[in-house]
């Protein structure tokens, strides 16, 4: 009998995901309202750009 060939394929590791927006490449921000001296949060969210990936999901080196 012939031994049987095996082949092996290399596998492309997982890119890691953001730690701050957990991949989506968006992080939500309150909204504040009011003057300067005094501001107030609203319950209000407002999508904003991931600074740590700049919205591409994998963190930057």
């Amino acid at each position: 009998m012939t031994t049987r060939k095996t082949t092996t394929t290399a596998r492309k590791p997982r890119a890691k995901k953001c730690p701050d927006c957990k991949g989506t490449g968006e992080t939500a921000v309150t909204v504040r309202v009011g003057s300067a001296r005094k501001p107030r949060e609203t319950a209000d969210r407002q999508a904003a750009l991931c600074l740590t990936c700049f919205g591409t999901g994998t963190p930057t080196d």
